[in-house]
């Protein structure tokens, strides 16, 4: 859906992406943003801030509010109070690629665009990215959920977003390609060094991928981790191990280091 189909009572402000120009600006700025359902308060106050080249990732409960931050900082949904500042360059991927089904590969990755045509170029550019140079013309539906996921990364990438929101892009795929896009995406990701955020369920994906974790609960930030492990990230490490095993209390999983390192060793 896009933003000018809905009411946005306290839209995100946006402003042009080359007004980020310092080191201490900050390409996302949300500043004690509120979003209530009913008599609920989902969002009670939450502070956010990333610089160019930042990637965050959001843990959480379901119903904790993670998707409708990542819906407010896109401009598909308002805040009910609070201050979001965030650039007019940004993209989202979603769990789904919801590519176009009459279209062509290429032009599901410029799609929107009014100049299309000419705009094939920039569109096998952005392709040939995600390894998918070869698929430019095919349709949507001859693809498999990977290809088709990378389909969609391709097309938030190819406008260079200062801001790119990943509302767990990765959950539908097989335990394999799921690996592979990962790879993927951080390679990109340090590539084009957008801000990123990342909303997932999955904590050994944030730990792997994002350079800072939250925690979302009880409508405001909770947990702020720092990963301080270098890449490429190993599951084995014992940093790893500690930062998962941290995490999961955090979130109310309660599970020894040793019992889930001899859990993968058995798998």
């Amino acid at each position: 859906m896009s933003p000018s189909a809905e009411t946005l009572d306290h839209p995100a402000t946006e402003r042009p992406s080359h007004a980020v120009d310092t080191e201490n600006d900050f390409v996302l700025d949300a500043r004690g943003v509120r979003r209530v359902f009913g008599d609920r308060a989902v969002l009670d106050g939450v502070d956010l801030r990333l610089k160019q080249g930042d990637f965050v990732a959001l843990l959480g409960p379901s119903g904790t509010g993670k998707t409708t931050l990542l819906r407010i900082l896109a401009g598909l949904d308002a805040a009910d109070g609070g201050h979001v500042l965030v650039p007019k360059a940004r993209s989202v991927v979603f769990q789904e690629p919801r590519l176009v089904p009459a279209r062509r590969v290429w032009r599901n990755v410029v799609l929107g665009s009014r100049n299309a045509r000419r705009d094939r170029s920039r569109a096998v550019t952005a392709l040939t990215e995600v390894g998918l140079a070869t698929h430019s013309d095919a349709w949507p539906v001859t693809l498999s959920g990977g290809e088709a996921q990378r389909v969609a990364l391709a097309r938030a990438l190819v406008t260079e977003p200062g801001l790119l929101l990943l509302d767990e892009p990765f959950a539908a795929l097989d335990a394999l390609t799921r690996i592979r896009m990962h790879d993927l995406v951080d390679e990109l990701i340090q590539r084009h060094r957008p801000a990123v955020l990342l909303v997932t369920h999955d904590v050994d994906e944030a730990i792997l991928l994002a350079d800072r974790i939250l925690i979302l609960a009880n409508g405001t930030i909770d947990v702020d981790v720092t990963v301080d492990i270098d890449k490429p990230r190993q599951r084995s490490d014992a940093r790893f191990l500690e930062l998962r095993a941290l995490l999961l209390a955090k979130l109310g999983v309660a599970r020894s280091t040793k019992a889930e390192a001899s859990a993968e060793g058995h798998s």
